[in-house]
């Protein structure tokens, strides 16, 4: 069988690849601005560990590990995740977030001054006109404590990203004076916000190309350039995907999409759709593992409908739809079975297709179920009697439903 002719792909008609369909770093937000999300509950350390090494599992490049400047709590539990990056031999970069301002930098420095691990600095500063105005700044002002908490980290030997907030509000002036200067003090990567979720993909394209051919190019400098959105008009994951087509080097994001209000790109949609399109090689096998964690111990439920890994991604109780996938299987073919009536293959982020009985279902739903469990798919009595009982119900029923139905046509018998 030749899979390629059985997906015809208008994604790649116009183009031969996806025009965002290149390799990119990512950089997992879950431990810092996940953590923002006002419904959250910061987890304990053990499970922050456990995370960790999930990222670098999934092949996320780097991790925003916390605020240091937020509290004892944040600087301790910011230097045993370094500890463990240092100890366990990860490949996973961590960052921190710091306004600019020295203070908020110093504790950074001694973390990785005290663990031996380069924390690249995220210093972050507001730059749209309605920002400055509800905060009085003047643009003097803001290159000055810029200037004085980007010089501070670049002495002090560690790497400086510099990270603008609102971008996708702000005027090219006012970003050509921050970023240009920035480069200047000596940062090496910048990053672009669209902090409360303004952008749509055509103006991130546009911002990106930008910075890059404005204010980087002209630089003659080595700077890399990060992507940070969030999703209040939900447009995260499709303004993530723009920014790569622009030009961007690193996307950040989070698990499940958690964060400030209604949060981050979704770290996990993120990689299965780079996976897709065959520029993140990492097993994504453990996916689900990751989010389900983060659902957990964050105490944020995940939406039995969510994309991917919610409940429902792979089941069905649909006649049409498991009649499809039944006989994919009779043929033979695991590959087909998987992807006849599913966008995404449930085997990459290890799952598996699901066939349910409903008002919906066929008999085929029937008996599929009854073989999954060990049943005789041929019992034409029980069959009929499953099958009616659904027919007559306003649900997809639950699995002790079935098996109720099960005992009473077992005992009848």
């Amino acid at each position: 069988m030749d899979e390629s002719r059985l997906i015809h792909d208008w994604n790649v008609e116009e183009f031969d690849t996806l025009a965002w369909g290149r390799h990119v770093e990512l950089d997992d937000e879950t431990l810092r601005d996940g953590l923002q999300s006002p419904s959250a509950t910061d987890p304990p350390i053990a499970t922050k560990i456990r995370l960790i090494h999930m990222m670098d599992g999934l092949g996320i490049h780097a991790a925003d590990i916390g605020l240091p400047a937020a509290g004892p709590r944040a600087v301790a539990d910011v230097t045993r995740l370094c500890e463990e990056v240092r100890d366990a031999g990860l490949s996973i970069d961590v960052n921190c977030a710091a306004r600019t301002i020295v203070s908020d930098i110093e504790p950074i420095v001694r973390i990785a001054q005290d663990t031996g691990v380069p924390i690249e600095v995220a210093a972050f500063i507001g730059s749209s006109p309605i920002r400055r105005f509800a905060e009085g700044w003047t643009l003097d002002h803001m290159l000055r404590t810029a200037e004085a908490a980007v010089s501070f980290g670049v002495r002090e030997g560690l790497p400086v990203m510099f990270v603008t907030e609102d971008t996708t509000r702000a005027d090219p002036e006012t970003l050509m004076a921050l970023y240009g200067n920035a480069i200047e003090w000596g940062a090496r990567r910048i990053c672009l916000s669209d902090t409360v979720g303004h952008a749509t993909p055509s103006g991130v394209r546009a911002l990106v190309r930008f910075v890059k051919h404005a204010i980087i190019g002209p630089s003659g400098e080595n700077v890399k350039l990060d992507w940070h959105g969030h999703r209040d008009r939900g447009l995260g994951l499709a303004n993530a995907l723009a920014a790569i087509e622009g030009g961007a080097d690193r996307i950040h994001g989070t698990a499940l999409g958690i964060g400030e209000r209604v949060g981050n790109v979704e770290m996990d949609l993120l990689l299965v759709n780079l996976a897709l399109a065959g520029v993140h090689e990492a097993d994504l096998t453990h996916l689900a593992a990751y989010c389900e964690l983060v659902s957990r111990e964050c105490n944020l439920p995940l939406p039995l409908n969510y994309p991917v890994l919610g409940g429902d991604a792979f089941r069905t109780a649909t006649g049409v739809h498991a009649a499809a996938i039944v006989k994919a299987e009779a043929k033979g073919a695991d590959w087909l079975a998987d992807r006849v009536y599913s966008g995404v293959p449930a085997s990459m982020v290890g799952r598996a297709q699901e066939i349910e009985v409903g008002p919906m279902s066929g008999i085929s739903n029937v008996r599929y179920w009854l073989a999954g469990r060990g049943y005789d798919a041929d019992d034409a009595e029980l069959c009929r009697r499953i099958f009616d009982v659904a027919k007559e119900g306003d649900h997809t029923l639950s699995e002790e439903e079935v098996l109720a139905i099960v005992n009473e046509v077992g005992r009848s018998g």
